[in-house]
């Protein structure tokens, strides 16, 4: 009888075992096939975000020393730091308490672009642009996009090759920092040069230093099969929408409406949603190819 109990509890041991190495298995195999999804924790500003218009030179003379100030009015009035002094008057926000993303158009989150692993989204109408990464919003600032003689190509585009310094194709005087190139023929890309405050390139997409530095290092180069052969592309570029050269600057309408060019999270869904299919093609062949890095 003595026998039987042992064997009994015995039995129920080796059972509870097995039960729980089949829970610990399914528990790995479940978070090793689940896509870990970046989130950042973005300070909000203290109050509602609001704008006026200031003359420059005087707004300088108190905040000039600030530099997280004179980041976010950088950003705001799509212009950079010497560009900035040359306006008469400038947009310029009541509270700065708030991380950029709060004075960008871009959403921080969009569910549609969760399962994208990369993507670079540019905005005509609002001049700025939103990098994300599994649909979490990772950098976005200010841009100055194709003059209304020379407009930027929209649609979707691909990273393909970058330097460090390179030369225009427009005029070999102009020397380009950070450039990455999405349109190999046109010659089109993103790349650090001055920042007027409008559109007023030669098609490529201008950028501030330090966006040009990240997104050069953020997306990915093409995969060459050979000499004349790409075998993967690169990070997708959507460039979206159209800009009114005939107008007055957009963001002077966030004086009388601060959400005036919010870009929605819907919207960005509209843009991608026809070219979703391709962008996951092509990051499917990137994520089986072993030189690619992700």
């Amino acid at each position: 009888m003595k026998k039987l109990y042992y064997s009994a509890n015995a039995l129920l041991l080796l059972m509870l075992v097995l039960l729980g190495s089949c829970k610990k298995s399914e528990t790995v195999h479940l978070s090793e096939n689940k896509k870990e999804r970046k989130v950042i924790e973005y300070k909000k500003p203290a109050s509602a975000v609001s704008y006026q218009i200031q003359n420059t030179k005087e707004w300088l003379k108190v905040n000039e020393a600030d530099s997280s100030k004179m980041d976010i009015v950088y950003a705001v009035n799509r212009t950079d730091k010497t560009n900035f002094k040359k306006l008469d008057s400038v947009v310029i926000p009541a509270d700065f308490s708030g991380d950029l993303v709060y004075y960008m158009p871009f959403p921080i989150h969009v569910s549609a672009l969760e399962d994208v692993s990369k993507v670079i989204i540019f905005s005509y109408p609002t001049q700025t642009f939103g990098a994300y990464e599994n649909g979490e919003l990772v950098r976005t600032g200010p841009t100055n996009m194709g003059r209304k003689k020379d407009p930027t190509p929209t649609g979707l585009f691909f990273t393909n090759w970058k330097a460090e310094q390179t030369t225009s194709t427009f005029n070999d005087e102009w020397d380009l920092k950070w450039n990455f190139n999405i349109e190999n023929k046109l010659g089109v890309g993103f790349h650090q040069y001055e920042l007027p405050g409008y559109p007023a390139s030669h098609s490529c997409l201008r950028l501030q230093e330090k966006d040009a530095k990240y997104l050069y290092k953020f997306a990915d180069e093409w995969i060459l099969k050979d000499k004349e052969n790409v075998k993967v592309k690169g990070t997708p570029v959507i460039v979206f929408g159209s800009y009114n050269f005939d107008g007055p600057k957009p963001w002077l309408q966030l004086k009388s409406d601060p959400k005036a060019l919010n870009i929605s999270e819907n919207e960005i869904e509209s843009q991608v949603q026809p070219f979703l299919q391709k962008i996951l093609d092509n990051q499917k062949l990137r994520e089986a190819e072993p030189s690619a890095t992700m």
